[in-house]
């Protein structure tokens, strides 16, 4: 493998190139553009042999990659923000039909007001929409991500979403390795169809109206086999790690969490400046621990669960806002996830960075004491 310094941008698109996908459909919103840009020029260059499809819209990308991945093709799209909001009644579309969708959001508030940095309302609020959603904290886990997605998908007829956050990776120099293709090869397999749209496989049709009983199975059979990804999330990751040497897989990078009582949870590049903050705290002797989550849909609730030792205090910090509960969403997954351990775990939380707001981590440690403050009454 060939070790590269360039954007998190970058590492995508050459994921999505060793990918070999077979339409590629984009729209250019900040900061995604250069994604659907160095795709475009791998296509006209002819490195990549795909058909890329200029669109008007971002309902029309993802229309375009519903349609084509119906009809058997491998598929990517990315957007951001308010084009992520765009595409959203074609997300529920793919989800339910049980298309192979991979779409990489770069993270970016939406609006109003208008704002071009980075939170994670726009992700978040498409929770429940069917999608796998995978977290990258740095350009190493773009690139690997990416490629881990197409094998999920694929593997379990859901659509996955990679997510990272705008500018802080998209734009960032860092160093990553570029998988090489044998590896890429090894680990993802042509697509295996076993129906599509096409006269090949008989008489069919796509997302037909359906009566109530037969509608509440399919939607069914969606929810049960999004918890059972779980199991294939922890199994392929740990599959591509093997092959790459690399630690990107996994639900949670744990960071120091020896003889821990504070556990800082959160996800994204905010978290890797989080485990800065814990070692600030440790130099107080704090005994805080760092918890990045990588898979927020399905939520891993039971390993979260297992990471936290009764007595401790989970403290979580969202980049976004679950309007009306006083916190962000991951502070409510965590609570859901860690309701049947009564009081023997206590949960506080916090909304940061909202909007790009600076997140150094001698801020996120004051953060951080505040709420032990809170949560010991003093």
């Amino acid at each position: 493998m060939k070790r590269i310094l360039d954007t998190g941008n970058t590492a995508c698109a050459m994921a999505v190139k060793l990918a070999s996908p077979d339409v590629i459909a984009a729209y250019p919103i900040t900061p995604q553009t250069s994604i659907s840009e160095k795709l475009a020029s791998y296509v006209a260059s002819g490195e990549l042999n795909a058909r890329y499809i200029p669109v008007e819209s971002e309902h029309s990308a993802i229309s375009a990659v519903a349609a084509a991945s119906a009809a058997g093709a491998r598929v990517f799209t990315a957007t951001s923000s308010q084009g992520l909001l765009y595409m959203h009644e074609i997300l529920h579309y793919i989800a339910g039909g049980r298309l192979p969708v991979v779409l990489v959001n770069v993270n970016r508030a939406v609006n109003a007001p208008w704002c071009l940095y980075v939170d994670h309302q726009d992700t978040v609020s498409q929770r429940d929409t069917g999608w796998m959603q995978l977290y990258a904290g740095d350009n190493q886990e773009i690139h690997d991500f990416t490629i881990l997605a197409y094998r999920l998908a694929e593997e379990c007829g859901i659509p996955v979403m990679v997510c990272y956050d705008g500018f802080l990776l998209s734009h960032s120099m860092a160093p990553f390795e570029v998988l090489d293709s044998e590896i890429v090869k090894q680990f993802l397999p042509e697509r295996q169809l076993s129906w599509c749209l096409h006269p090949s496989m008989g008489r069919a049709t796509f997302g037909s109206v359906t009566p109530a009983l037969e509608y509440s199975q399919f939607r069914a059979k969606l929810a049960e086999d999004i918890a059972s990804a779980l199991s294939a999330y922890g199994k392929r990751s740990a599959e591509l790690d093997d092959l790459t040497g690399h630690q990107s897989g996994g639900f949670f990078r744990a960071y120091r969490t020896e003889g821990a009582k504070y556990f800082v949870l959160s996800m994204g590049s905010m978290a890797v400046e989080a485990e800065l903050a814990v070692d600030l705290l440790r130099e107080q002797n704090i005994a805080a621990a760092g918890l990045r989550l990588k898979l927020f849909r399905p939520f891993p609730g039971e390993e979260l669960s297992r990471l936290l030792p009764d007595g401790a205090t989970l403290l979580v910090l969202d980049r976004n806002h679950a309007y009306g509960t006083g916190g962000g969403v991951l502070l409510q997954e965590a609570k859901a996830a860690l309701y049947g351990r009564g009081g023997k775990i206590k949960v506080a939380g916090r909304s940061v960075g909202v909007g790009g707001t600076e997140l150094t981590a001698d801020r996120m440690a004051d953060t951080v004491r505040e709420l032990i403050r809170e949560t010991e009454g003093a």
